[in-house]
């Protein structure tokens, strides 16, 4: 078998069982691994629709790709795949960072997780020892503190998939996050580990892959390495990140602000990826498994009172939903929401467009400060939009139970038109820019 491990890691947190089977041929050849062997898998252990995303049967699968843990480029990418529950229907989220090729380097090709725990546990993979392992000095810590913990236990070259307490809290806008800032956003498939009591899984893998002719394979991989390095828009992502092509979307009245009611904003320019680099905030680039393009950035805040204030990104995205979308219009104020979103385990995206419909509704008169845990919301408040990510992710106070159950709900609860100014999202699931 080359480029798939050839096996399916199954753990059952209720029974506390765990077991592999092999990848039936039919399947590879049909649905090549992945996504595709994730929602095979899906359907056949949910496929009856009383299988609600907080039911004990649901399960979640996490696949790195075909050749994943190869030397093909920009190939470190994970699948995460689950009922979501922002939907209620077939969630598939994806990931970068090296958590995928370090599974496959364990022998596997997939994990599915079933059942449900009674306790807070945490699956530490290590080739052919699996365990099931107490997650009580986990939980309740945010995604850095988790991170640094299991790097401590299983050592600095073992690597972590985990949730925050946005998921523990099984708020719907919660994601799953590994090598600290990269994340399978969309979805809520935080909020499914969370409901399992399941808080991380740490894999540390030694085990070769094989390809069939290691030499051409080479070949090819530098082919398309060196087709990467002389692309444009390879280079554009490289130098500026996601966010470099926003001060052109912006010419076209393609982003979105103030909870899109405009699509057009007067001097964007602290809010793109050029911004972190004039601004000294970039500090280096960083790539994906494999990858050429290093996309991913670290940045950080070195002066002034939020000196010290570090993260990943922003991106493109991010810089939408957490800046031109709530009015933020500075680089700072952006980065600050960003890190912490990313340390409490947050999809920037959806907290972003809770936190518009908010301020939108307040604006309006439909939410009281009542509503707001006292505050006072508007576009372009930045310690303002700071307290509503922390209220969403801890479901604090009314504000944050209302956000924390996506605005398909909240828009029920509230009534009074208030799906109205609700509408960029589709089954539940909020739009992205």
């Amino acid at each position: 078998m080359y480029g798939h491990q050839g096996k399916i890691l199954h753990v059952d947190l209720g029974t506390k069982k765990i077991w592999t089977e092999d990848i039936p041929e039919e399947w590879r050849k049909l649905y090549i691994g992945s996504r595709g062997i994730n929602a095979k898998l899906l359907w056949d252990y949910c496929k009856d629709p009383e299988i609600t995303w907080d039911n004990p049967r649901n399960i979640v699968v996490f696949a790195p790709g075909a050749v994943t843990g190869t030397t093909a480029p920009a190939s470190g990418r994970t699948s995460v795949t689950t009922v979501g529950c922002t939907t209620g229907l077939y969630l598939k989220s994806n990931t970068g960072g090296h958590w995928g090729a370090e599974l496959k380097y364990a022998g596997y090709d997939h994990l599915v997780v079933h059942g449900e725990s009674d306790k807070p546990v945490y699956i530490h993979i290590e080739d052919d020892k699996v365990e099931i392992k107490d997650a009580k000095d986990l939980w309740g810590k945010d995604i850095i503190e988790t991170d640094k913990l299991l790097k401590e236990w299983h050592g600095d070259e073992s690597r972590g998939l985990y949730i925050g307490p946005a998921g523990e809290n099984l708020v719907r806008a919660s994601s799953i996050h590994c090598s600290l800032y990269h994340a399978a956003g969309r979805g809520g498939g935080a909020a499914v580990m969370g409901k399992k009591k399941l808080k991380a899984v740490s894999v540390r893998g030694t085990k070769p892959i094989r390809v069939k002719d290691p030499k051409k394979f080479a070949e090819v991989a530098e082919e398309m390495r060196e087709l990467l390095r002389a692309d444009s828009g390879a280079q554009g992502l490289h130098e500026f990140g996601t966010a470099g092509s926003l001060a052109g979307v912006n010419e076209l009245h393609a982003f979105p602000g103030r909870n899109w009611q405009t699509g057009y904003t007067e001097n964007v320019f602290p809010i793109t990826g050029q911004a972190l680099n004039a601004g000294g905030y970039l500090k280096r680039r960083v790539a994906c498994f494999g990858c050429t393009i290093g996309c991913h950035r670290y940045s950080s805040i070195d002066k002034g009172p939020n000196a010290g204030i570090a993260s990943g990104g922003p991106e493109y995205e991010t810089f939408g939903a957490l800046g031109n979308g709530p009015g933020i219009i500075d680089t700072e104020g952006v980065l600050l929401a960003n890190e912490m979103c990313n340390r409490l385990g947050l999809d920037t995206i959806t907290a972003g467009g809770v936190a518009q419909w908010a301020i939108e509704s307040y604006e309006r008169g439909v939410l009281t400060k009542d509503d707001t845990n006292g505050l006072d919301l508007g576009w372009g408040k930045i310690p303002e939009l700071l307290q509503i990510i922390e209220a969403l992710a801890y479901r604090k106070g009314k504000l944050g139970d209302l956000l924390g159950d996506g605005l398909k709900i909240a828009t029920k609860k509230v009534g009074q038109d208030s799906y109205k100014w609700a509408i960029m999202n589709a089954k539940g699931l909020e739009q992205s820019n």
